[in-house]
């Protein structure tokens, strides 16, 4: 009597998950979509045009200073770092439109819910905006750190100095501190969907509120205004060691435009595109 061997099979088990590849996809649809929209290349210009302005106006006066009548305003040499780094205060207000715009026009425009149909994982579509936000303005940082140093060196003529080492480290300061800045303003965005709403609350969080904060020049309120992202940032950007080191103020500014993502990602999973 033959035996007959029974065969049984189990269901076909649902394809896993590739998650860094899909990753990967989400990054160069990120990237295909910033590089494709002509505000990218504008706002890059606009924040090279603000550089270039910024840096040279400020040589002059710092040239300006040591040569007038009055000795009280003598500067004595400055570095070009320096003058790089006085320059951001003014041109980061366009560099950080990359990061918003990134986002906010994609609610504008609708075309939010095919990035959502296509990326269901909304923390992983938020996640690659802002590796792709953050990696484009480190790139446009380091190039407005070059543009403004050869603007500014020429002008400061015999009253400025440009150490290789010390503008090489404050041009990547620099940047680390735009790229950190836009992806704030992403999260930002994420969360509030308007391109206008999230302008004036960055506006108020680096600039009005500290200042506000500071005005009275109260030794508690000052502190409070430390940790606001901007102050920290300007900390880190000028290698301070008081009210604290510049790699607590470069924490602090990291901590910000993290705690905006996780921000940006709960608004995203809450409501509807």
């Amino acid at each position: 009597m033959s035996t007959q061997t029974m065969v049984t099979s189990s269901p076909t088990a649902a394809p896993a998950v590739n998650a860094p590849a899909a990753f990967r996809a989400a990054m160069a649809a990120e990237w295909t979509k910033l590089v494709s929209v002509r505000s990218t290349w504008w706002t890059m210009l606009a924040g090279l045009l603000l550089m270039a302005a910024s840096a040279g106006q400020l040589a002059i006066y710092a040239a300006n200073d040591n040569t007038n009548d009055d000795p009280l305003d003598d500067r004595g040499i400055v570095t070009v770092g320096s003058v790089l780094i006085d320059s951001v205060e003014l041109t980061q207000y366009a560099v950080l439109a990359l990061g918003l715009l990134a986002i906010t026009t994609e609610f504008t425009s609708g075309t939010i819910r095919t990035t959502l149909q296509s990326t269901p994982a909304r923390g992983r579509v938020l996640l690659a905006k802002a590796v792709v936000a953050g990696a484009v303005t480190f790139a446009l940082g380091l190039l407005l750190g070059g543009v403004g140093a050869l603007v500014a060196r020429p002008v400061l003529g015999d009253w400025g100095s440009a150490p290789i080492t010390g503008t090489i480290g404050d041009i990547a300061a620099v940047a680390t501190y735009l790229a950190l800045i836009s992806v704030l303003a992403l999260g930002l965005g994420a969360a509030l969907r308007s391109a206008v709403l999230t302008i004036i609350v960055l506006f108020a969080t680096l600039m009005i509120v500290p200042l506000s904060l500071q005005e009275p020049d109260i030794t508690v309120l000052n502190r409070i205004a430390d940790v606001f992202p901007g102050v920290a940032g300007g900390h880190f950007l000028a290698g301070d060691t008081d009210p604290y080191p510049s790699g607590v103020g470069l924490l602090l500014l990291a901590g910000w435009a993290g705690a905006a993502l996780l921000l940006g990602r709960a608004a995203l999973r809450r409501r509807d595109a």
